[in-house]
């Protein structure tokens, strides 16, 4: 070989040597790894994200169909009550009240809850044969029925009726009312409810003057209600009881007794008396 070459061979392989030389390859695969393992935690996170966005998705179409089920049976109660009130007291199917409510949307599974449980054990809701009808409080037929009602309620003495219950169960209600007349009285309660009673005429008769002057002339004001039904007692004239909340009494507590008492112990040693020491007292003493 020729000598000049091996010099120059020589002399690359000495700069060679000399310079270092420097390696990227680990750190490249150790920063990619790096990002992979960063990503992971991403995936990890969406697919949290997407689990909880489907569980509430879940919670939510839950309260969403159990919502439009009791307000697809409010509707069918309201508008049970509108026909009834408008004198269309005829039982219907279900298939047609849902065709006169417009709910012909419904699945079979909501149609099912509303035969079985939902009209069934509602209780403004009467069932008959398979056919559905308005429950009111009181069924009137006509401005007779009403008053025999309250004639009644006025006989037996159980007040009044509410105006809410007879528009509910009178078709037309307010045309009978009118036509009755003033054989009924209307009184305000104080929640702003109006109630019927009846206008019992024979009951309409005048007092004397002399006998007004003697009633208003009674001071009561001092009085109050036990001392008036107590002595309304020993006049032998009953009065009528209250309704309303009975008055709880407050529970007197017990008074404690000023000192304890000694208790007294059953002696068995009597034929020792005189020589056993009593030390209840600290001091012995002879028994």
């Amino acid at each position: 070989m020729d000598p000049a070459l091996l010099r120059e061979r020589e002399l690359f392989k000495k700069r060679a040597l000399s310079t270092p030389a420097v390696e990227k390859r680990q750190a490249t695969s150790d920063s990619g790894s790096h990002k992979k393992k960063k990503a992971k935690p991403d995936k990890e996170s969406s697919s949290g994200s997407k689990h909880s966005a489907e569980s509430s998705n879940g919670n939510f179409n839950i309260k969403a169909s159990s919502g439009y089920k009791f307000g697809c049976l409010a509707k069918i109660v309201n508008y049970m009550k509108t026909r009834h009130q408008n004198g269309d007291t005829h039982f219907l199917t279900l298939d047609e009240i849902l065709d006169e409510t417009k709910l012909l949307d419904i699945s079979m599974k909501q149609k099912q809850w509303l035969m079985t449980e939902a009209l069934v054990n509602n209780p403004k809701i009467e069932v008959r044969d398979g056919t559905y009808g308005f429950k009111p409080k009181y069924n009137l037929k006509d401005k007779k029925a009403l008053l025999r009602l309250l004639d009644k309620h006025d006989q037996l003495g159980l007040g009044g009726v509410l105006l809410d219950d007879v528009e509910e169960g009178l078709p037309n209600s307010a045309k009978a009312i009118k036509a009755l007349g003033d054989q009924i009285i209307f009184v305000t309660r104080p929640d702003k409810k109006k109630i019927l009673f009846y206008n019992d005429k024979h009951c309409q008769f005048t007092v004397d003057e002399e006998f007004q002057k003697l009633w208003r002339s009674v001071p009561v004001d001092s009085m109050d209600e036990e001392k008036i039904e107590e002595y309304l007692k020993k006049q032998g004239i009953t009065s009528m009881q209250e309704t309303g909340p009975k008055k709880v009494l407050p529970v007197q507590k017990r008074k404690k007794q000023g000192g304890q008492r000694k208790r007294q112990f059953k002696t068995h040693n009597n034929h020792l008396a005189g020589v056993l020491e009593d030390y209840s007292d600290g001091d012995p003493t002879k028994k």
